[in-house]
């Protein structure tokens, strides 16, 4: 099965520059389920989310579709990586307690990953799908930024990313939905930090393809302008948006 595969050439360079998501958020998923045996880790990538699932759960899945994702995943005696795509997996039917899906749904073919999440998940298992869009630093920095996401790099987004300019609003989701609380991510970064996670971006990869340079170089200075200092650590933050719900086979209508 083909896949949206935007990121196995970057994997090294993703697996350093993603921010990492909050414990808060890990600590929310662990009290909703049922039991915490076990997880499935949808679209692992590095293993960030399957690693922190680890601390609450007693065996966790990473999976991705790309191999050189999976390769630069860190190991954790709890979780088990494998590579298979999301919407056709080994797993044994109801069989999960929790299905995690992090900054990855808006690539699935998902009315057949929700086929395949519903036989694994068991009754009163959950699902979740979470993501974030743009970080926000402050005003000047902000513009750039913004100016370099519209303005750079909009013939570039695969058409896919508009389920994460939407924060997930629209998108199908047929489980029963539970209330979800705020959640965003914070990371103190310098400006070298930020342009590496600039050259993670699917927007920016394909830039390069079609235009043959590195749109980030060019942006650089811009961006030093307003950093100042590019060794100056400065807070960024990003919103999470989620869907999540509970698998209750019962009542599908």
């Amino acid at each position: 099965m083909s896949f949206s595969d935007h990121f196995s050439a970057v994997a090294a360079s993703y697996a350093k520059a993603r921010p990492r998501y909050p414990q808060r958020w890990f600590r929310y998923l662990a009290r909703i389920v049922p039991d915490r045996q076990r997880v499935w880790d949808c679209a692992t990538g590095n293993g960030q989310a399957a690693i922190a699932l680890a601390e609450y759960f007693s065996e966790v899945i990473g999976s991705d579709a790309s191999a050189a994702q999976v390769r630069q995943a860190r190991s954790h005696p709890r979780v088990q990586y494998q590579v298979f795509p999301a919407e056709a997996t080994p797993l044994a039917p109801a069989s999960l307690d929790l299905i995690t899906v992090a900054q990855a749904a808006h690539w699935f073919d998902l009315p057949q990953f929700y086929i395949e999440a519903q036989r694994l998940l068991r009754p009163g298992g959950v699902i979740a799908l979470w993501g974030y869009g743009l970080g926000s630093l402050n005003p000047a920095i902000d513009h750039v930024f913004n100016h370099f996401y519209r303005d750079w790099l909009d013939p570039y987004w695969p058409p896919e990313r508009q389920w994460v300019e939407q924060a997930y609003e629209g998108l199908s989701f047929p489980f029963e939905p539970l209330p979800t609380p705020t959640f965003s991510m914070q990371c103190d970064w310098t400006l070298f930090d930020l342009l590496a996670y600039l050259r993670t971006w699917s927007g920016v990869q394909q830039f390069q393809r079609q235009r043959g340079f590195d749109p980030v170089w060019a942006i650089a200075p811009e961006l030093q302008r307003v950093w100042g200092d590019p060794q100056r650590y400065r807070r960024i933050t990003w919103p999470l948006f989620a869907k999540v719900g509970r698998w209750q086979p019962d009542r599908v209508r």
